[in-house]
């Protein structure tokens, strides 16, 4: 009786031990207990563009003659450009962190923000070529938002999404999710930084990620989701799963013990 009841303790704490909790699936959870949650925005730096950034450059004025050579063509053969097709027309930061522009030819940009690049040209602009009368209004963004994901997620690779900021949960989301397999209480944020690579995990249960500077993804981010120990054991993701597994290796067992009995 005693080692019926001693297999039964063993099956349950097996059952219990190898399949995935709940609260490991969840996202943004309370673990506070407080009825009312007060997220504070993160105030984030702004970019510093790097090498292999690809800008997208528009100018504007009252007379579009007078900038048609700095803008790229919005139309092919008569059909408006794809988002996509507007990237590879945008203007690529060299290994020297240069860009070059129709007569104004090379510009050094690496480490400026995307607000001191549209200052600085626009201000080249009206120093050499045109006067204020002109109005020109000139635009920098980056073409496209641009990350790699990989690990336990449904569609790893690298990813670019035409929108200026981007969290780290709109990423996942793109990506076809965080698998069952997968831990969502480290994903790692690895960044690209003048001293090096910076490494960073959020737990992405617990609401309160939603305060961390890395929530907000900065361009070439890479995130990583580890997988959880239960897919190392290869038990099962949910009880049943767990169960049919250790009803097999029973079976397998008492198999074998039969046959060399035998």
């Amino acid at each position: 009786m005693s080692k019926s009841i001693l297999c039964l303790s063993l099956i349950i704490s097996l059952l219990f031990s190898s399949c995935i909790p709940t609260q490991d699936l969840i996202y943004l959870q309370n673990k506070n207990g407080s009825a009312e949650v007060a997220i504070a925005e993160v105030e984030s730096k702004p970019y510093r563009l790097q090498t292999n950034d690809v800008l997208s450059i528009t100018l504007k004025a009252i007379d579009p003659k007078l900038v048609a050579i700095f803008n790229p063509s919005t139309k092919i053969d008569g059909v408006s450009k794809s988002e996509t097709d507007l990237y590879f027309d945008g203007f690529t930061v060299d290994d020297h962190g240069n860009i070059r522009i129709p007569i104004l030819g090379e510009i050094n940009v690496i480490g400026y923000t995307l607000e001191e690049v549209r200052v600085r040209i626009e201000k080249q602009l009206l120093a050499e070529y045109f006067n204020k009368e002109a109005n020109i209004f000139v635009t920098v963004k980056l073409a496209g938002f641009r990350y790699t994901i990989n690990g336990e997620v449904g569609s790893p690779g690298t990813k670019t999404l035409f929108q200026e900021r981007i969290n780290v949960m709109e990423a996942i989301a793109n990506s076809g999710d965080i698998t069952i397999t997968g831990n969502r209480k480290a994903v790692t944020i690895m960044r690209k930084s003048p001293t090096g690579i910076q490494m960073h995990d959020l737990d992405l249960t617990d609401i309160n990620v939603m305060q961390s500077p890395y929530y907000y993804l900065q361009p070439n981010d890479f995130i990583y989701v580890k997988p959880l120990k239960q897919k190392t054991w290869g038990t099962g993701k949910t009880g049943l799963e767990s169960l049919g597994t250790i009803i097999t290796l029973l079976s397998l067992a008492t198999t074998t013990f039969l046959l060399l009995k035998n």
